[in-house]
């Protein structure tokens, strides 16, 4: 009878741990696509918040071009050169890559 409690006591453990898996990356790409979001938002703090998080992101194409879009939107001088120096560095990692 011990065996049988230690073993759903185990499987309890490895459930629960997988949901809190999947929970935690449910809402790390809900924080992601907020902050993709937000790239374009009216009010240049959560632009300039979102660039922080993307420019913490590895590289990929889709984020390359998002941040090109976004230099060629963005009003603001300082917003700009930062999303270019985020572009520059996304390209140099994948061409590193290539």
């Amino acid at each position: 009878m011990t065996m049988n409690k230690k073993l759903r006591t185990a499987g309890i453990t490895v459930i629960a741990a997988a949901v809190a898996g999947a929970l935690a990356a449910l809402i790390v790409r809900d924080q992601i696509n907020r902050h993709q979001r937000d790239l374009f938002s009216p009010r240049a703090l959560k632009r300039l918040a979102a660039l922080g998080h993307m420019g913490k992101e590895p590289a990929n194409v889709d984020t390359i071009c998002l941040l090109r879009d976004f230099v060629a939107w963005e009003p603001r001088r300082l917003l700009r050169e930062r999303a270019r120096a985020i572009v520059m560095r996304m390209e140099n990692e994948v061409a590193q890559v290539a």
